[in-house]
């Protein structure tokens, strides 16, 4: 999540995170289940506060059509992009729980994607949207939602999405005294007692992958989920690769990663969700395509995900 110009943001801000970065809280999507309609607006945007990203859009946006560009798009507020995310936000993809400071990689593709169709960091305008209402039908407070929200068949019937901006891989944490800490194959997993986020592609995985003997237990947010396995209730706990890194480094200590999925041609990635029906969603896609194409998305995962590599994938 950063970009060129957005690259600034992503200069400026890896200068401010430099000093500030880390936290990383959990992972997950949270827990709170009230409806979108009521979601309150985080912290308006602040460049001079944060200095993560220029207050003008750059000429990037030159890249893509008229019909894409700030005072073409029909957003909800004219001239505003209004984004949604979760509360908690969680390292890496945000970080400090503050998604306007255009640190962690979901705030700065957020602020690149912005950029890109012509928004200023100032017009960026977010707001929580829980992440068990987004994937969801109906009407959207938001423009774009951005929380690690895996791109599905299943989903798209409901909401639309942008290309893939994170290609994801699916992790297990132990803690370092679990039977499962030594596990190298996911059949060495089956026995075992392992847990995840409902909804997620994380829970989904252990229950398509691994098909463990016992029943998957399933958790409403990632933090009950993650006191779950301090507590020595699961043996396992399934999240995607970047959220294992922070659990394990900054969360729970004695934890460790156990291994990770291997990864599919064409497998999961993560996308913007847009209400379906959107007129923006093919805007929104070009601008990720954008980003994608002259470097920036793999620029900003090395700014924010570079801890993401190394862990040991899982044998059959």
């Amino acid at each position: 999540m950063k970009l060129r110009s957005l690259v600034a943001i992503a200069a400026l801000a890896s200068a401010v995170t430099a000093c500030a970065q880390e936290k990383d809280d959990s992972t997950a999507p949270s827990s709170s289940s009230a409806p979108a309609a009521s979601s309150p607006v985080l912290t308006s945007p602040s460049p001079a506060d944060t200095g993560a990203a220029s207050a003008a859009p750059s000429d990037s946006s030159a890249a893509l059509p008229a019909s894409c560009t700030k005072d073409s798009l029909a957003t909800r507020t004219k001239g505003t992009l209004t984004v949604g995310t979760d509360k908690p936000a969680y390292d890496p993809w945000f970080a400090k729980d503050d998604p306007s400071n255009g640190q962690g990689y979901e705030s700065a593709v957020a602020y690149a994607v912005a950029d890109r169709l012509g928004f200023a960091k100032t017009d960026v305008k977010w707001i929580v949207a829980p992440f068990n209402s987004v994937a969801t039908p109906g009407r959207k407070k938001f423009d774009v939602d951005i929380n690690q929200v895996s791109i599905t068949d299943e989903r798209k019937k409901v909401v639309d999405f942008s290309s893939g901006y994170y290609d994801v891989a699916q992790a297990v944490i132990a803690r370092k005294d679990s039977p499962i800490a030594g596990a190298t194959t996911v059949a060495q997993l089956k026995s075992a007692k392992l847990g995840g986020q409902i909804g997620t592609t994380s829970y989904q995985t252990l229950t398509d992958v691994v098909k463990p003997t016992h029943k998957v237990a399933a958790y409403r947010t990632n933090d009950i989920a993650k006191a779950a396995l301090k507590n020595g209730q699961i043996d396992g706990l399934a999240v995607d690769l970047p959220t294992a890194f922070y659990i394990t480094a900054a969360e729970i200590p004695d934890a460790k990663i156990v291994g990770q999925f291997p990864a599919e041609s064409g497998g999961e990635q993560f996308g913007m969700v847009l209400e379906k029906g959107s007129a923006l969603t093919s805007c929104v896609t070009a601008a990720v395509d954008s980003l994608r194409t002259d470097g920036t998305l793999a620029d900003l995962q090395s700014q924010w995900l570079a801890k993401t590599v190394g862990a040991p994938v899982f044998g059959e």
